[in-house]
């Protein structure tokens, strides 16, 4: 058994570095590991694409529009070859419907937005802004930074649509926790390095009213086959555990 907890502690050391921040409202309530380092944003800043979608009008509700599928489309995971509601893309996590989205907005009002949102450098300038200046290109955040976005969208700071934040909240959901404390988030993905991944899982708990922010950073350190976000979110969904144990007591 003490060989098998030793196997564990090693391998933990050596796949990835990684950052664990909460926060409810000004108040820390956990840091640990490295999160004032920046990364690109890749599929968390679906966020506050959401946000734009349904403030500008594009996005009508969960289930509207249903976009169409076109081949030439880039699609990363199989699910996404197909039509997509912007519920089904958050799910998802479709850069395809992304990308549709941003160019319906257009550059003007996709960087009035990040302006808004004062969203990590703010940098989406480039003859490709539109396409991916979040996915390993220009537009950076650090973890601190992903929760002072997600508090000002939950203290609702931004300029945009009551009807914004209320349907960016509900394709967020997903599922309740122990103790009736109910789960926000979104995942991202993609690589820092060659062959070297960098994952995301960033969002919310709440229950009665209170409300607590978190990211959670995983940068690997050797290669890995399985997606860095998948295994940011088991890790932060195993430590929010225990976050919510003592704030039960």
């Amino acid at each position: 058994m003490k060989l098998f907890i030793l196997f564990l502690f090693i391998c933990t050391q050596s796949i990835a570095s990684s950052c664990f921040i909460v926060k409810e409202n000004e108040k820390i309530i956990k840091e640990e590991g490295e999160c004032h380092k920046a990364f690109a944003p890749n599929s968390t800043f679906k966020i506050p694409l959401a946000l734009m979608g349904f403030d500008s009008g594009i996005l009508k509700s969960e289930d509207s529009p249903v976009i169409p599928f076109k081949k030439e489309y880039q699609h990363r995971i199989n699910v996404c070859k197909g039509d997509h509601n912007p519920k089904e893309w958050m799910r998802d996590s479709c850069v395809w419907f992304s990308q549709v989205l941003t160019k319906e907005l257009g550059l003007k009002k996709f960087k009035a937005y990040v302006e808004n949102f004062n969203y990590g450098n703010k940098d989406v300038f480039g003859s490709e802004a539109l396409q991916n200046s979040w996915l390993e290109n220009s537009l950076k955040i650090t973890p601190v930074e992903q929760v002072a976005f997600l508090q000002g969208m939950l203290n609702k700071k931004y300029t945009l649509s009551e009807k914004a934040y209320t349907l960016t909240n509900k394709i967020l959901y997903q599922q309740e926790l122990a103790g009736g404390w109910k789960l926000y988030g979104k995942t991202g993905n993609g690589t820092y390095r060659p062959d070297l991944q960098q994952g995301w899982f960033v969002g919310w708990i709440e229950k009665n009213g209170r409300q607590l922010v978190f990211a959670h950073h995983i940068a690997d350190e050797t290669k890995q086959e399985v997606f860095a976000s998948f295994r940011s979110k088991s890790e932060a969904i195993n430590k929010l555990w225990y976050v919510i144990s003592d704030l039960q007591k």
